[in-house]
């Protein structure tokens, strides 16, 4: 019993860690992918807009 219990808790670690993992690397390639853009424009950064007041500021990582 004790190793269906730790065979258990090492399946949900890596489920866990996978997710971790997915979504750190989407969060990479989103930035990558953002930065190659902005070289292929020209441009110095991204510009995000403010829901609130409207005003436009440079996107931060």
């Amino acid at each position: 019993m004790p190793q269906l219990i730790f065979f258990a808790a090492v399946g949900v670690a890596a489920v866990i860690g996978y997710r971790a993992f997915l979504r750190e690397a989407r969060r990479v390639t989103a930035r990558a992918r953002r930065a190659e853009n902005e070289r292929s424009a020209g441009s110095m950064g991204t510009l995000v807009k403010d829901p609130e007041t409207g005003e436009y500021y440079l996107a931060k990582d």
